[in-house]
């Protein structure tokens, strides 16, 4: 049974993790100076968290883990559902990499973009959407729930026909009053009901069969989004380059470290990604040149996503046999093949 992140593991149970004996595992103790220190040190040896442990495993490709990356700003209209939407199409066709999206933006675009609205009505009206799994934690205890992951969870999505690798759990436009309601959920007996653990709990037998997790979190900071940050090992943050859509990262930044502090979970600043950049704007020229001096900023990814009809027409649900198709053939393809790239690139470098 693959063991909890808030588990304590000794040299046995991370050997059996591992798939090696304890005598490797005692070498990289000893040779190893990434291994992570012990949590305690008991008579019967030391024991280790699991989450750090899981991650160095993950680093030494010892066993299969999901990267985990929430997409997140503030404002809305930046790019960040296009971004996202786009990072999984390319991640799958172009890289061959099976990927889950999580939409967790009651505006629903990312679903409608990968399913199609009439197919989200009918899963909507179903109840099989993630707005189910956060009403079920408002139910009195001991009622059945209604959320269920196999039904939920829409396989081999996206209207490209060369995509064939990404699976979604869809939103709902439900989720805006849940939210509200989430912060006046019962704790449960020994407060065992955490109101930003929720997602984790249902997602976490499925995760591992993912090579990337991207989880599309709302334009705020509230208790939906926190259940984004909770399973994800670093953020994006898609903006337009202006004072309106950079003005609050700093803010996230503050809020993600001490949610990453307070849960005792590294949320990694993975980078900002620049899109809808226009090369005539100075006010577009003057804010990347601003990101990219500041230090206290997260990195600003080198490949960025100039504005065009062809970027706003892949938003829309249509039917083609190629990305190419999709995204057009005036270069668009090419940068959001080149983000992806450096997508990978980034996250595997942090995590």
């Amino acid at each position: 049974m693959e063991p909890d992140d808030a588990d304590l593991l000794g040299i046995y149970e991370i050997a059996e993790l591992a798939g090696v004996s304890r005598t490797v595992v005692s070498n990289w103790r000893a040779r190893d100076a990434r291994f992570p220190s012990p949590a305690a040190d008991l008579r019967s040896g030391p024991v280790y968290r699991a989450d750090q442990i899981k991650r160095y495993l993950k680093r030494r490709n010892r066993i299969m883990a999901a990267y985990t990356i929430a997409t997140i700003n503030l404002k809305g209209g930046v790019g960040k559902t296009t971004t996202t939407a786009a990072l999984a199409e390319f991640l799958s066709a172009e890289f061959h990499k099976k990927v889950l999206v999580i939409d967790l933006d009651p505006q629903t675009n990312l679903t409608t973009i990968l399913i199609g609205e009439k197919k989200w009505q009918k899963l909507n009206a179903d109840g099989h959407t993630l707005a189910t799994l956060f009403t079920d934690a408002l139910k009195p205890e001991g009622e059945a729930p209604d959320f269920d992951l196999n039904v939920t969870l829409q396989t081999n999505v996206s209207p490209v026909a060369d995509v064939k690798q990404v699976d979604l759990l869809p939103s709902s436009l439900d989720l805006i009053d849940v939210q509200d309601r989430l912060a006046t959920m019962s704790t449960g007996r020994f407060f065992s009901n955490n109101p930003t653990d929720l997602l984790r709990k249902a997602v976490k037998p499925i995760l591992n069969n993912y090579d990337y997790v991207l989880v599309d979190c709302p334009p705020n900071l509230g208790i939906v989004t926190l259940n984004g940050l909770r399973i994800s090992g670093g953020y994006v943050i898609p903006t337009i380059p202006d004072v309106l859509s950079t003005y609050g990262i700093p803010q996230i930044q503050k809020r993600v470290a001490e949610f990453a502090d307070g849960i005792g979970h590294d949320i990694e600043e993975i980078g900002v990604i620049v899109s809808k950049y226009r090369a005539a704007s100075t006010v577009h020229q003057n804010t990347v040149d601003r990101l990219e001096k500041d230090p206290n900023l997260p990195a600003v990814f080198e490949s960025i996503i100039p504005e065009g009809n062809d970027v706003a027409a892949a938003a829309e649900y249509v039917r083609s046999q190629t990305l190419r198709q999709k995204y057009g053939y005036s270069g668009r393809f090419n940068d959001f093949h080149a983000l992806t790239k450096e997508f990978i690139d980034m996250v595997e470098g942090k995590l």
